[in-house]
C-alpha cells in the first residue's frame, strides 16, 4: 500500500485541474477586458475624429463670421460718408437717399454731442443702457478711439460712432466658441487625458484631467509629451486668434487599467492558491500532529500494561530459580519495550535534551541493533573527535538511529556495510551514515521524509517521517540525504546544534 503514490497522483490531477480553471477564467477575463478595450478605443478615436472636425467647424464658421463683419464694417463705413456727406455744406445733391439709409441705421450705435461735449441723443443703444451714464461713458471712451469723430459745424455737434451690434455680437460670440471648443477639449466625455500646447509645443494652454505637479518643469513637461506621442499622434489645429495649437491625448484611464486586469487578477488568484495552501497545510500539519500524539499517547499507554505483567513474571521466575540466562534475556527484551513505551509517551510533550558525547551515544545505538540485524552487514563508526558533544533527548535519538539503520539495512538486502561518520563544524555537529544500497532517485531526495511514501510492497512510508520530526520538531536540527547515487548507496546526514 503507497499512500504517497495515491497522493502524488491525486495533488497532479488537482494541480491540472486547478490550472485548467485558472486558465479559463483568465482566458474569459482576458476576452471581455480587450472587447471593452476595443470599444473604449473606439470611444478614443472617435472623440479624436470629433476634435478634428470641430476644430474644422470652428475655423469654417469663423469664415463665415468674417464675410459677416466685413459686411457689418461696411455699413458703419456708409454710416459714416453719409454723415459726412450730410455735413459737407458744398454738397448739392439730393439727401433723400442719405436721410433714409440714416433712420434705416438700427445696429449701429450713434452718439451726439455738442460743442462743449455734452450728449445730446443716442441711438441703437442696447435696450436699458440709453439712460445709463457710467455705460455711454465707456463706450464713449471706446469709440473715440476707433473712428474719427463727424463734426456737423452748422449745427455744432460732433458724431461718434461704433461698430454695429451685429459686428460687437458675432465677435463675442467667435471667442465664446474658440473658448468653448477648448474647454470642451480638456474636459472631454471620452476621459482621455489632454495637454494642449503652443506652436512651439513647449508651454501648456490648457490641462485636462491630469496633474500638473507631474510635469512642472519642461524635462519632465517634454518626457510626458513623447511618452503621449508614442500612444497617439497630436492633432494639429489652427484656431482664430489663437494660431496654431498641438492637443496631445492618451489612452483612457479606464482602458490603461483594462490593460492590467487580468495581470491583476492572476496576481490575485495566485495570493489567494498561496494563502490557501498555507492555511490548508497548516491544518493538516495541525491535525498530523495530533494524530501522531494520539497515536503515541495510546501505544504508550497499551504498552504500560503487559509491560508491567511481565516485569512482575520476570521477578516470579526468578524467585522460582529459573535459568538465570533466560531470565538475563528475559530483562533485556523487558528493558527494550520500557525503552519502547518511554519513546511513545514523549511525542507530543517537550522531551528533556541532555548534553552527550555523540560517539558514546552512536556506539550505545549501533552496539544494540548489530546483533539484531543481518550477519552480513559491517558497522563502522568513524570520528574527528571523540568528545564532541551535542544536545540529545536518548530514547528518542536511539529511535532515529534505529529506523535510519534498518531502512539502510533493508536498501541493502541486508548485506553490505554501514557507515556512520562524526564531524563537527563551529557550534554545527553532523552525523552522517553511509549505506552500500539501492540508492535513491534525487527527485525523491525530499519526497522520502513525508508520510506515506514508501518503497517497500508492506510499509507504511512511517519511519522516516518520525525521524524528521523527532529531529527537527524535538531537537531543532536538520536531516536531508547528502548523497544518493542508484545501486551505490545513499548517505543521510544529521545536522544538530553542539
Amino acid at each position: 500500500m503507497n499512500l504517497y503514490s495515491n497522493k502524488q497522483r491525486w495533488k497532479i490531477f488537482l494541480f491540472f485541474l486547478a490550472m485548467t480553471i485558472v486558465g479559463i477564467t483568465l482566458w474569459y477575463s482576458k476576452h471581455i477586458a480587450d472587447r471593452i478595450r476595443i470599444e473604449e478605443r473606439k470611444k478614443v478615436e472617435l472623440w479624436s475624429e470629433a476634435i478634428k472636425r470641430r476644430a474644422e467647424l470652428v475655423n469654417f464658421t469663423e469664415e463665415l463670421f468674417n464675410q459677416l463683419r466685413s459686411e457689418e464694417r461696411k455699413k458703419a463705413d456708409l454710416l459714416g460718408t453719409a454723415y459726412n456727406i450730410i455735413s459737407d455744406p458744398t454738397y448739392e445733391g439730393d439727401f433723400t437717399f442719405l436721410t433714409e439709409f440714416l433712420r434705416n441705421n438700427t445696429t449701429i450705435p450713434v452718439l451726439f454731442y455738442d460743442e462743449q461735449g455734452k450728449l445730446l441723443n443716442s441711438a441703437n443703444l442696447p435696450d436699458g443702457k440709453e439712460q445709463d451714464q457710467e455705460y455711454i461713458d465707456s463706450l464713449y471712451q471706446v469709440i473715440v478711439k476707433k473712428n474719427e469723430p463727424i463734426i456737423l459745424s452748422e449745427v455744432g455737434q460732433k458724431i461718434y460712432y461704433d461698430d454695429s451690434r451685429l459686428f460687437t455680437q458675432l465677435q463675442a460670440t467667435m471667442d465664446d466658441l474658440i473658448h468653448s471648443f477648448i474647454d470642451e477639449t480638456v474636459s472631454n466625455s471620452a476621459s482621455v487625458p489632454v495637454i494642449v500646447t503652443d506652436s512651439t509645443q513647449k508651454h501648456i494652454m490648457k490641462l485636462g484631467n491630469l496633474d500638473s505637479t507631474l510635469f512642472n518643469t519642461p524635462d519632465l513637461l517634454q518626457n510626458k509629451l513623447s511618452q503621449m506621442r508614442s500612444v497617439n499622434e497630436p492633432i494639429e489645429v489652427v484656431l482664430p486668434g489663437q494660431g496654431r495649437q498641438f492637443i496631445y491625448y492618451e489612452d483612457s484611464e479606464v482602458l490603461r487599467q483594462l490593460q492590467m486586469f487580468p495581470v491583476f487578477q492572476l496576481i490575485l488568484i495566485g495570493v489567494f492558491l498561496v494563502v490557501s495552501y498555507l492555511i490548508f497545510s497548516t491544518f493538516r500539519k495541525a491535525e498530523q500532529n495530533q494524530v501522531w500524539v494520539g497515536m503515541a499517547k495510546e501505544t504508550a499507554h497499551q504498552l504500560g500494561t503487559p509491560l508491567s505483567s511481565l516485569m512482575a513474571w520476570s521477578a516470579l521466575l526468578e524467585s522460582q530459580g529459573a535459568d538465570p540466562q533466560s531470565i538475563k534475556e528475559l530483562n533485556k527484551d523487558i528493558e527494550r519495550l520500557s525503552t519502547i513505551t518511554d519513546r511513545f509517551s514523549k511525542i507530543g510533550s517537550v522531551p528533556e535534551l541532555i548534553e552527550e558525547n555523540v560517539y558514546d551515544v552512536m556506539q550505545q545505538s549501533i552496539d544494540y541493533l548489530q546483533p539484531r540485524v543481518s550477519p552480513h552487514v559491517h558497522f563502522t563508526i568513524e570520528s574527528v573527535d571523540r568528545n564532541i558533544t551535542a544536545h540529545f533527548n536518548k530514547p528518542l535519538f536511539g529511535w532515529v538511529i534505529e529506523n535510519l539503520v534498518k531502512n539502510a539495512v533493508d536498501a541493502m538486502d541486508g548485506k553490505g556495510s554501514l557507515a556512520v561518520m562524526i564531524s563537527s563544524e563551529g557550534h554545527k555537529i553532523y552525523i552522517d551514515i553511509s549505506d552500500s544500497g539501492k540508492g535513491i532517485h534525487k527527485n525523491q531526495w525530499k519526497t522520502v521524509f513525508q508520510p506515506g511514501f514508501t518503497t517497500k510492497r508492506r510499509g507504511w512510508g512511517l519511519g522516516l517521517s518520525l525521524v524528521k520530526r523527532i529531529i527537527e520538531h524535538y531537537h531543532e536540527g536538520k536531516i536531508y540525504v547528502k548523497h544518493s547515487e542508484i545501486g551505490k548507496g545513499t548517505t543521510f546526514r544529521i545536522s544538530l546544534r553542539g
